[in-house]
This record gives structure tokens, sequence and C-alpha cells, in this order.
């Protein structure tokens, strides 16, 4: 059995090397190496650990040894002062374990490093002279496009905000008799229960709760799905938003789902059996592509939760902010762009569309928006939502219904 640092050292190299996510590479490298629970939570809370504090930990090891380091013995010192300064560990354990993760000719650098990190905790820890993007790890492109978006306080306060562990939040599910004594938690939403300590598995399997952000019921409190109207889910998978559309219909019996994936069907199909919901249709279809015909007009409502730069959940997708560039947001708005056109002919005449994204960027939000309408003046712009990390204490996700006032365009 790999213990759970020497996993993490493993899963580190191999996130840098391919696209696969970090939370895929946990579950695998957490299953394979049958470790207990605690060892499985340990090893989550030091690869997001050294990923959120990515920057931040490369900037110690630079006041820590000057030089050159080879790839591994920088993700071993990564791994071990993300222990030491991050997660506080015992000075001992820290040391010890992370010169055991390294080959014996580097053994005496990463405990020289370890030790001289342990004796200068102090002022390794006063971050306050050193520029934000550093102090926060995050790339200076992104730290300066958001302090001309908000300000600098702001700024730092959502890449701080981006760096805190996420809280467990699940919604619970009207359509299950099991959720019935469930009552919500008092800071949350109506019908949002804040879940402490380990999940609650059987609540789960039997659907009564799902587990969600409450950012993402604004989507769907503006589509405001009444019962008996036909209702596209657009991007589907895994079907969060499915299941939240179904709740306030009552029903997932007017509901059709597609995604342009068809290997995330299974598990879309998956979600909605386990919340009670059967779905009018479920398949396959990549929206940057026309629409079916026989989808033409079909719809009262459709929502398109399209894909996004995920700007507004980086504390949950702790590896994006090192893998999105800026050139990728312009790129994603003429995606976003041509899902809006594809998806117009299928909704029926006076019908509404909601248009949302887990993105904190006008670019991607209103601009997308903005550039719709002025193509299309049958559509009017109802209302919209931007929540906001920093400020709401969510995931940051944008919203906006645009109404239809003679058919399709």
């Amino acid at each position: 059995m790999k213990s759970p640092r020497r996993a993490a050292v493993s899963i580190l190299r191999a996130w840098a090397k391919g696209h696969v996510y970090a939370e895929n590479l946990i579950e695998r490298h957490a299953s394979r190496n049958e470790l207990s629970s605690a060892d499985r939570g340990l090893l989550n809370a030091i690869v997001l650990g050294v990923l959120r504090h990515r920057r931040l930990l490369d900037h110690w090891i630079g006041e820590l040894r000057k030089g050159k380091l080879d790839h591994e013995t920088r993700d071993i010192l990564r791994v071990g002062l993300c222990q030491l300064l991050i997660l506080q560990l015992p000075d001992h354990a820290a040391v010890f374990e992370t010169v055991n993760l390294g080959k014996s000719p580097v053994r005496g650098l990463i405990n020289a490093v370890m030790r001289k990190a342990a004796g200068t905790r102090k002022s390794l820890l006063d971050t306050s002279e050193l520029p934000p993007a550093i102090a926060y790890s995050h790339p200076d492109w992104l730290y300066n496009r958001w302090k001309k978006l908000f300000g600098r306080e702001a700024a730092i306060e959502l890449m701080a905000f981006n760096n805190e562990a996420a809280p467990t939040i699940a919604r619970i599910n009207p359509l299950v008799p099991e959720s019935r004594d469930l009552a919500s938690s008092p800071d949350q939403p109506p019908g949002y229960l804040e879940i402490e300590g380990r999940l609650p598995t059987e609540l789960l399997a039997s659907g009564a709760i799902y587990v969600t952000d409450p950012a993402t019921r604004h989507g769907i409190e503006l589509l405001d799905p009444q019962p008996g109207e036909n209702i596209l889910d657009a991007c589907a998978a895994p079907g969060g938003k499915a299941f939240l559309i179904a709740a306030a219909q009552g029903s997932g019996e007017w509901l059709t789902c597609t995604d342009s994936n068809d290997k995330r069907l299974p598990r879309l199909r998956e979600n909605l059996e386990r919340l009670r919901i059967q779905p009018r249709e479920i398949a396959c279809h990549d929206w940057t592509q026309p629409a079916p015909t026989e989808w033409h007009g079909r719809f009262d409502a459709i929502l398109l939760d399209v894909p996004c730069s995920n700007t507004g959940v980086f504390r949950r997708r702790v590896d994006v902010r090192w893998r999105l560039q800026a050139p990728d947001i312009t790129a994603l708005t003429r995606i976003q762009s041509a899902i809006l056109e594809n998806a117009l002919p299928c909704l029926k005449e006076g019908g509404r569309l909601v248009y949302s994204t887990c993105s904190i960027e006008p670019e991607e939000n209103e601009g997308v928006v903005e550039s719709f309408l002025s193509r299309h003046p049958s559509f009017q712009l109802k209302a919209s939502h931007q929540a906001l990390p920093q400020r709401d204490g969510t995931d940051g996700a944008y919203a906006a219904v645009l109404q239809s006032t003679s058919g399709p365009a």
C-alpha cells in the first residue's frame, strides 16, 4: 500500500504532465492504493492544498533553496511545505515523512529545506509584503483582470475565497418521501442543507438529497418551470439543474435532457433515476451544431447551462486556474453564442430561454447576452442575476432569462 504522501507526489506528477482533473486522479489513486478513510482525507487535503497554494509554495521553495530543482524533488517539497505551513501538521511528521519521499541523493537537500522552513515558519507565513497574485496563488493575468473588474480589495477577497475549502451543501429532494423529515440549514436558502463531517450515504443513495451549491438555483428560479411545460435542459449532465427543474415542476415527465458527450449520459441517467426523475427523453446532441428538426418549436422553455471558463468555481475546481488562459475565454464566447443560436429554433412562439454559466467574466455573461440581443430584436432580457463568490459567499454563477416576443428568430 502506498502512503498518502507518496500518492500525492505521484498525482502531482501525473497532473503536471496531462489534462486529467485533480479530483479524478485523487479518486483513482485512493482506490488503487486501498487507502483508509483517514489516509484518503489526508491525500485529498495535500493535493488540493498544493494546487490551491502552488505559487506561494514555489515562492517559499525559492526562498529556502537557491538553484534549480528537478520536477519530482520540487513536487516532494511542495507536498512537505503544504503539510508544514498550510495544513499545520506536526513538524516531526511533516519533515520525516517528506524526507522519506525522496531518493537517496536528494534526501539531504529535502531535510535541509524542511528544517529551515520549520525554523523560519513565522517569517514565511507573513505574506503581507508579497504581490497579491503570489500570496494568494493565482496567475498574474487573472489577478490583473479581476482587479480591473472588481477593484484591488475585491480581487484579493476573491482569490482568498478561492483558496478556502468548499463546504458540502445539498438540495433536499421534494420528490422523495425519505426527505420529509429533513430541514434546511439556518444559514442556507430554503431547501438546502449544509453537511458537516462524512457524507450521509443513505440519504444520497435514496435520492433524498443531491449535493450542489446554492448558486445553481438562480438559473432555475429565472427559468420558473411550471407543471405541464415542455422544458429542455440542453447541457444537462450530470443532472443537478435537471433535478431542480423536475423538483419545481413536480415531475420529470415534461423534461428533455441532452448533453454533447454520450459518455456522460449514463451518469446523468443514474443520477436522475436515483432522484426519482423519469425525463421524457435523454439524448446526445452537440448544440454547437443545428438542432434536429423534430425538436423545432417543441419547448416552452430552454435552459442553456453552457460550457464556460469556470472562474466562479475555482474553490471547487482547484486546478482550473493553472490551465485557463485569457484567449480561452474569448474562444468560449464563440461556442456559447453558437449554442444560443442553435437552440433558438426549438423554442415555441413566446417561449423563454435561460442562458447560464458558472463564470464571473462579463465577456462570457453580459457580453454574450448583449451580442445575442443585438442580433435578435424579437427577444427581450427579462431579468438576470450574477452571483459573486467574494460578495455572496457561494460559487460564482450568472443567469439571464431571454423572452421571445414573436417566436424563434
